[in-house]
């Protein structure tokens, strides 16, 4: 036991978990290492400066990926065919892509010069690219500093018109409300095409596509009211799905700040294959670690399929290797917004209780993560005063447990999408409650071996469990028994495993030791 615990944990079973997960984390990075996919391969190509698309409105990255993939040489990787085409014909990427889309160009049937030279003419590239995107970096820590920013639990609140223009009037007004977080919801879907859409969109359904000049539209408009309210306003989206990298490096172009990243939601969620989703995630969290960028987990969602009082050392376990998957990746600690929510039946005897229990154990196990606390939404009810009253007591236990990123709950959550009144009551509740309850955690102590003690003690020894379990299994076979969401995936089951490639001597990533040496400089 410690003494700055709250909980009386003993410290030798985080350590414990933490190496657990360490050793499951560590044994997924031997099969990432080893392996690509199209899309970590039309990252690379974006952020080498190919963009657009073809006369078919195919996007670039995807056609020339697409053309080493046919002749099976996806293994050799898209920088060796692409940097030998910039030695061979003096061409730009964005050339040599569109050639290669007039069928004017085949990139596989050039000679092939040596490796050295290959690398030598793309270091140039991969410099300027990540200049870009390291002032990308400092040109918002410089905003924060010129315009302050909200104080944590940051609020977090969603936009999700289906139409970027009048998402930023929603935004916007948001902002002026008071939130400190505006997520655009992806279009539903998504997260399971194999390509990125292109340009301004419209049209979305239940959100609004997630594309490069979407982010930078947003961007614009809440810098613009950032500058109007005096403080900083982050800009959140959806680094998911079949395109993590791609969408990870579209964010950096676009300098937004906060994504849902996760190692294991696209898996369970959208059925997208573990192998593919385990080697696209290392890609994009590279990125997002290198610019700064506050990463999301989503072990919230857990709670929507299982009991979030019988399988909360799940949300705990899951948590322990996002961590370690995301420090391979030089994610820092304060840009994990490790997930978890307010999702126990509210029928439960003092459910109140074992929700603190939850977050206070979240917080003192990983004391500098913005940890991202969501709001009840499995027992939301259609009686809007009883739903605002489920929001104020998840508030409460926010502001107690020190939480990091608060998305606001909706109290018409389970009628309809939430009008912009709506937002702002539930702003206000939160700005009520976190004002007058401020310090209430450095006031209040928990009773030794109580309710709240027991609960949390309980968890950890479930998850420490669970972990000892995991890595017998290895994650993938965990995976494959159902052990998080009630959710059972096969290895070779699911969507984009025919993007996964082992890779063969040639292969070469420049961006990714630059970025993690970036990290550590």
């Amino acid at each position: 036991m410690t003494a700055s615990s709250k909980l009386g944990l003993d410290f030798n079973k985080v350590n414990r978990a933490r190496e657990l997960a360490r050793d499951i984390a560590s044994d997924v990075q031997k099969f990432v290492e080893h392996h690509t996919t199209v899309s970590v391969e039309r990252t690379i190509c974006r952020l080498l400066g190919i963009d657009g698309v073809s006369e078919a409105g195919i996007p670039l990255p995807n056609v020339v990926v697409d053309k080493i993939k046919e002749k099976g040489l996806l293994g050799d990787g898209i920088s060796l065919y692409l940097g030998n085409a910039i030695f061979e014909t003096g061409l730009s990427p964005q050339e040599i892509a569109e050639g290669i889309s007039r069928g004017e160009l085949d990139i596989t049937e050039l000679p092939m010069r040596n490796v050295d030279s290959i690398k030598a003419v793309l270091e140039p590239l991969v410099d300027k690219s990540i200049a870009i995107i390291k002032s990308n970096r400092e040109k918002r820590e410089n905003l924060i500093a010129r315009l302050g920013e909200g104080p944590q639990p940051y609020l977090y609140v969603i936009v999700a018109t289906g139409n970027i223009y009048e998402d930023v009037v929603q935004a916007q007004a948001a902002a002026r409300q008071g939130a400190d977080i505006i997520a655009v919801i992806r279009s539903t879907g998504q997260s399971l095409l194999d390509y990125v859409p292109y340009g301004p969109t419209t049209e979305g359904f239940g959100g609004t596509f997630a594309t490069q000049e979407n982010f930078k539209i947003m961007r614009k408009a809440l810098d613009e009211v950032g500058e109007e309210v005096g403080r900083y306003i982050r800009l959140c989206n959806y680094c998911s799905g079949l395109c993590m990298p791609e969408i990870a490096a579209m964010g950096a172009f676009e300098r937004l700040d906060v994504m849902l990243n996760d190692a294991l939601y696209g898996i369970l969620f959208r059925d997208i294959n573990m192998q593919r989703t385990m080697i696209d995630q290392f890609f994009s969290r590279i990125i997002n670690g290198f610019v700064g960028v506050i990463i999301n987990t989503g072990e919230d969602n857990y709670l929507t399929t299982a009991d979030a009082y019988e399988a909360a050392h799940t949300v705990l376990a899951s948590q322990f290797i996002n961590e370690q998957l995301a420090l391979i990746a030089g994610i820092p600690e304060e840009q994990m917004g490790l997930g978890h929510a307010f999702e126990m039946n509210p029928e439960i005897e003092n459910g109140f209780l074992f929700e603190l229990a939850q977050a206070q154990l979240a917080r003192e196990i990983f004391p500098k993560a913005p940890l991202k606390y969501m709001p009840p939404t499995k027992y939301m009810t259609g009686n809007i005063f009883k739903g605002h009253i489920q929001d104020a007591l998840f508030n409460v236990i926010s502001i107690w447990t020190k939480q990091g990123i608060q998305l606001l709950g909706m109290l018409t959550e389970a009628i309809h999408t939430p009008f912009m009144s709506d937002r702002y009551l539930s702003i206000e509740n939160a700005r009520y409650i976190f004002n007058n309850l401020r310090n209430i955690g450095d006031e209040i102590q928990f009773k030794e071996d109580g309710i709240v003690h027991r609960r949390a003690k309980q968890v950890l020894h479930e998850a420490t469990e669970l972990l000892e379990e995991i890595k017998e299994l290895g994650l993938f076979g965990a995976l494959e028994k159902g052990i998080f969401a009630d959710i059972k995936r096969s290895r070779n089951g699911g969507r984009g495993l025919d993007g996964v490639a082992e890779k063969t001597e040639n292969y070469f990533n420049l961006f990714i030791p630059k970025m993690l040496e970036g990290e550590k400089a």
